[in-house]
């Protein structure tokens, strides 16, 4: 038996499992819009604009989350500055600590895109603000810093949970790989949930939809890949919650590809699809910390 079963739980609950949700979303839509910012077509606007409107109020909820959940959150900031000294505090062999400077960081840069985002539209009019605008000189550097962050905030979270003396996180190298492709799904998903119902035509989504698939099957393959892994820990799965993880995986992924390939015609709702790959990608990560924690 691991060594991990002898180790007390750290008792993360459902404000954990949130912000590793919501840190996913901000992070992976950050990016997407970014990518599609640099190599899509002006047909791709609405999509850039709309990952750049979302990724600043996600990342603010991932904050509140994570503030709430420590057992005193008005010492929050101890996480970022020494309460003696005052000192910026980072310990690059944490990834709790530069996870804690990555979402500051990110949060930053969101910020800057989504002024520079509305400012386009003309609100606020401001031309310190439309220079931060993802085509300008100084917008695309911020742009480019913000898409890095946001790909380590996405994937983080994973490696956290690896280097925590706990069964299962533990006894795996691949939750962080699992973690990063799961929140390119669900970031692409909402993307098309939100870009379907803001009015964006459904022929701006296919692209979207397609990576969408795409991260689909690579996801499916992270975690099978990650069950094997595990060697026979897996065993701890043979309960509810392994029930729970196949039916995300079915209900969150192959019925997604399922419904996305067969098209039986223009007229089929499309936020069916992405729900369903945004509540996978919840439940995924509520089985991960949860059977865990519990056992």
């Amino acid at each position: 038996m691991s060594s991990t079963f002898f180790t007390a739980s750290p008792q993360w609950r459902w404000f954990i499992i949130a912000y590793f949700f919501l840190g996913g979303l901000a992070g992976g839509s950050y990016f997407l819009a970014t990518l599609m910012d640099r190599f899509g077509t002006e047909r791709d606007r609405p999509l850039v604009r709309l990952g750049y409107l979302i990724a600043f109020p996600i990342v603010c909820l991932c904050g509140l989350v994570l503030t709430v959940d420590l057992g005193r959150p008005e010492r929050f900031w101890h996480m970022l500055v020494q309460s003696q000294t005052f000192r910026p505090m980072l310990k690059t062999y944490s990834p709790m600590s530069s996870g804690a400077w990555v979402l500051l960081l990110f949060s930053g840069c969101a910020f800057l895109s989504f002024a520079a985002t509305l400012a386009e539209r003309g609100r606020p009019d401001w031309a310190i603000l439309r220079q931060l605008a993802p085509t300008a000189p100084l917008g695309r550097l911020v742009t480019g810093l913000g898409a890095i962050l946001g790909l380590y905030l996405a994937g983080y979270t994973g490696v956290l949970l690896s280097v925590t003396n706990r069964p299962i996180w533990a006894d795996t190298t691949l939750l962080g790989l699992t973690f990063l492709i799961s929140a390119g799904s669900t970031s692409a998903a909402l993307l098309i949930l939100l870009g379907y119902w803001s009015g964006i035509a459904r022929d701006r989504l296919h692209r979207l939809e397609r990576f969408d698939r795409s991260a689909l099957i690579l996801e499916v393959l992270a975690i099978a890949a990650l069950v094997a892994s595990l060697g026979r820990i897996a065993i701890v799965w043979l309960n509810g919650w392994g029930f729970l993880l196949a039916g995300m995986v079915l209900g969150g992924i192959a019925l997604p590809l399922l419904l996305d390939w067969r098209r039986p015609g223009e007229n089929r709702p499309i936020w069916i699809a992405p729900a369903l790959v945004l509540l996978g990608g919840l439940v995924l990560r509520m089985v991960i910390v949860l059977s865990s924690d519990r056992l």
